[in-house]
């Protein structure tokens, strides 16, 4: 999982937390106010020969106040980055040109697949120019013709490397 993908999935518990707790205010509330109010069509009976003495309504019982917490979108962001983002993989020094000859050799040697052949500036100049991250993301996700290198047995910062490798020949 991405840390964008956990980002947006701890958004996501954060507001069906707080919409389960509103709802739960609102039921909450709803019961306090108590009773049936509403009024009968029968005329209170008054005895005309007894002096009526009206009190002052006794003061409502306040209605509890619920404090909700909010929090910023950028709080959650740094918290949720902070809490997702593990310390970052260490690779060892040759581990780009390591996968590059396992994996990305069959296809960037001759050219398979449209691939740019290793090494060859002329096929790598127009995908250089899009950038790297852009090449790290269509390396570990797929684009066009290259299927998705990031797997199980191989992690994104492999794929990365095994890029930086290629990128680095070319340049």
């Amino acid at each position: 999982m991405t840390v964008k993908q956990a980002v947006i999935k701890k958004k996501s518990v954060v507001k069906l937390a707080l919409s389960g707790l509103s709802l739960s205010v609102l039921l909450t509330l709803s019961a306090c106010s108590g009773g049936d109010n509403t009024p009968t069509d029968e005329p209170a009976v008054v005895n005309e020969t007894e002096a009526v003495v009206v009190e002052p309504a006794a003061p409502a019982e306040a209605e509890p106040v619920v404090e909700v917490e909010t929090v910023e979108v950028s709080e959650v962001k740094a918290e949720e980055v902070s809490a997702v983002v593990a310390e970052p993989e260490v690779l060892a020094a040759d581990a780009g040109a390591t996968l590059y000859e396992k994996k990305c050799k069959v296809c960037h040697e001759k050219g398979l697949l449209a691939a740019p052949v290793f090494g060859n500036k002329e096929a790598w100049a127009p995908r250089i120019a899009k950038g790297i991250d852009t090449l790290h993301m269509h390396s570990a996700k797929g684009f066009n013709k290259m299927p998705a290198q990031a797997s199980a047995e191989v992690s994104e910062a492999q794929v990365h490397a095994a890029v930086d490798y290629m990128v680095a020949a070319a340049s």
